[in-house]
């Protein structure tokens, strides 16, 4: 310690100390309020489009239209995925914006629709909605209804990959298959280096 440089007196460092203290604090509230109102609007939200898709699936019924294609935009309800072993229900939104993420699992532009000959992706925040993943194994079974169609898969293989690599969601084949991606590892505080993919074939 430095002996030539004066030092507060005590009274106006303990007076500082609790400024400090009652900010970080502050803080603390302000971010774990933020997290709370996130996680409920999510859970709302997932509430009301799952839903919203049985409405639309009831629609698409009534109306003799349940094996069309739907149009979707940004932000739509694409359906729901059900990995039953798992528990992992998640509703999935069509795009990848930070709000549909936040929101649910979201479809990946430019990949296959749902049950379609070709790899349709599905992304998801590893902290959220896609945490069970984790626990994934090969031939676990996957359901993904849309209002169009109910679709089956099987896992096939899980695979950790770097965020570049985006040759998991090429298809090469006229089968329909699935790709969940998520970051990797799962518990880690902060931007993941990795992906987590798991891939899934029609069954």
């Amino acid at each position: 310690m430095d002996l030539s440089r004066p030092m507060l007196p005590l009274a106006p460092r303990r007076r500082l100390y609790r400024v400090i203290g009652n900010l970080l604090f502050l803080a603390s509230v302000i971010a774990l309020t933020y997290v709370g109102f996130t996680l409920i609007e999510a859970r709302l939200y997932q509430d009301a489009a799952i839903e919203a898709l049985g409405n639309q699936t009831h629609s698409a019924a009534i109306a003799g239209t349940y094996q069309q294609k739907p149009l979707l935009k940004e932000g739509d309800v694409l359906g729901r995925m059900d990995i039953a072993r798992l528990g992992l229900s998640v509703a999935i939104l069509q795009g990848t914006s930070p709000r549909v993420l936040r929101l649910g699992a979201g479809h990946i532009a430019g990949t296959a629709f749902p049950g379609e000959a070709g790899n349709s992706g599905v992304a998801g925040h590893r902290d959220t909605f896609f945490r069970g993943l984790k626990d994934v194994r090969k031939d676990d079974d996957i359901e993904l209804q849309t209002a169009t169609s109910l679709v089956r898969y099987k896992v096939d293989w899980v695979r950790v990959v770097e965020p570049d690599d985006t040759g998991v969601l090429a298809s090469s084949t006229d089968e329909s298959t699935l790709t969940l991606v998520t970051c990797y590892p799962f518990y880690m505080v902060g931007p993941a280096p990795k992906r987590f993919v798991v891939h899934a074939r029609k069954s």
